[in-house]
């Protein structure tokens, strides 16, 4: 039996839930239905808001060839096979076919680079869905030819409205008695994902397991604390990269590689892992292991490159070297130090010395006399003021004992 959110997936375009600036009466998408046009565009917007919905209906309405692949499953390969497809149907093909790319911002750079001809010569209409920016996650080639549309949460009204039509509509849900006397825990878990609700709802009433059910948070509460494991878009999210974050500080290889495996397993975007690596290698590494900002920052091209799955391999090879690299915060320490100086204090002048003479006028006043060009000393140094006189005796970077690498 298929799941609550697909049995209630909107058959007809006046069905959709949501995204009235695109599908209402007066939404941009129900305009381009009316002119029987439709351009090659991004939809962006958060899970559960209704972006794989509204490309098949647009697809439906518009009685155009629909083509759909995912970017987590997909690559090169399936691209072309997909064009293959399109060219052996080009004459019997009365409209433009559509090509749904789920996920698109998994696509790495050659991958998004392999649809540019068949969006440029319009062999086929690309709809990408996405929910990361894309100015970031799409190559500009291709982004300036689509049009980016966003979408967003479901409203509480709208949500409501769903829940009691789930109740009342769905075949298997009508034979049971079914209350929603509260729904704050539900609203609030859900968070305006729409399938993230309905899953949620069927939760509740699988585990309920009798004929009349009274929907209450402290019922909602108790199921889904029993079966959520992980929730990228949840608060878990930020939990999880915290006890990641954490473990990779502490040295602990263990516990980083199965707090990373559990954001892998769940679903996290494997470049939002990549990035925070770079972050705590800069962070909490720092000057103790100068190598490990390279290879944070080679572990994000790698990972863009080539995706999932092989991206856990370098996920796992980086988040190792990191945690058993010995640890220094003293460069993240020292220009917070600074800030907050400049913060409580103010700036000060340039010191003469100091300053650029590129003019007569300049070299009049007095700016660059006086400074030692330490090239021309003795192991090419020489003791001289660089900070405003006022500052001459403070210090603001304290070096770490960074010697030790703990190997657990």
């Amino acid at each position: 039996m298929q799941p609550l959110a697909a049995r209630m997936r909107p058959k007809k375009w006046e069905d959709i839930i949501g995204q009235q600036h695109l599908v209402g009466k007066e939404g941009i998408l129900t305009k381009y239905i009316h002119q029987n046009f439709i351009p090659s565009m991004i939809l962006w917007g958060p899970p559960g808001v209704g972006k794989t919905t509204i490309a098949l209906l647009l697809a439906q309405s518009l009685k155009r060839v629909f083509y759909s692949i995912s970017a987590v499953h997909s690559g090169v390969k399936d691209v072309r096979e997909v064009m293959e497809k399109v060219q052996k149907n080009i004459f019997t093909q009365h409209d433009t076919p559509i090509l749904f790319i789920d996920e698109i911002h998994r696509f790495n750079k050659s991958q998004q680079d392999a649809l540019l001809s068949a969006v440029e010569n319009g062999t086929v209409i690309l709809i990408g869905a996405t929910t990361e920016n894309p100015s970031f996650e799409v190559v500009p080639a291709l982004l300036s030819r689509m049009q980016v549309l966003v979408l967003h949460h479901l409203e509480k009204d709208e949500m409501q409205f769903l829940l009691e039509k789930a109740i009342s509509q769905d075949a298997v849900l009508q034979q049971k008695k079914i209350e929603l006397k509260e729904t704050d825990f539900l609203m609030a878990y859900s968070g305006g994902d729409a399938r993230k609700l309905l899953n949620a709802l069927e939760s509740v009433v699988q585990q309920a397991d009798t004929e009349e059910i009274i929907i209450t948070n402290e019922l909602v509460r108790n199921v889904l604390q029993k079966t959520i494991l992980y929730d990228k878009n949840a608060e878990q999210h930020y939990d999880v990269i915290s006890a990641f974050i954490k473990s990779v500080r502490g040295s602990d290889i263990d516990a980083s590689l199965y707090w990373l495996a559990v954001m892998l397993k769940g679903g996290e975007d494997p470049l939002f892992i990549a990035r925070r690596l770079i972050i705590l290698a800069a962070e909490d590494i720092g000057l103790a292991n100068p190598n490990a900002l390279l290879l944070a920052n080679a572990c994000f091209d790698a990972v863009h490159k080539i995706g999932m799955p092989e991206a856990r391999i370098v996920l796992s090879q980086t988040t190792i070297y990191l945690a058993q690299s010995a640890k220094s915060n003293s460069a993240y320490v020292a220009i917070d130090n600074v800030l907050d100086y400049i913060e409580k204090n103010g700036t000060e002048p340039v010191p003469l010395h100091l300053r650029n003479a590129p003019t007569k006028l300049m070299k009049d006043l007095n700016y660059s006399i006086g400074y030692l060009y330490p090239h021309h000393f003795p192991g090419h140094w020489v003791k001289q003021n660089y900070l405003p006189e006022k500052l001459s005796d403070i210090q603001f970077f304290y070096p770490s004992d960074n010697d030790k690498i703990n190997k657990k």
